[in-house]
């Protein structure tokens, strides 16, 4: 089963890129498509989502390999 977890391949938090290894997409196309919500929604509301998903997004674990 997947799960979803902050990257460690990061610009910010990690959380554009935790969501392109969900789904198996490029994370720029993530970060692009967030900042057009954000630009659209009057930017507020896309700031704030991305700060609560920051927050309730687990790290990725350490892998014991």
């Amino acid at each position: 089963m997947k799960e979803l977890y902050l990257s460690k391949n990061k610009k910010i938090s990690g959380v554009c890129s935790g969501i392109a290894e969900y789904f198996d997409l490029d994370p720029s196309l993530i970060r692009l498509a967030w900042i057009i919500v954000t630009v659209l929604t009057g930017v507020l509301p896309g700031i704030i989502a991305y700060i609560l998903a920051a927050i309730v997004i687990p790290q990725s674990p350490v892998d014991k390999t």
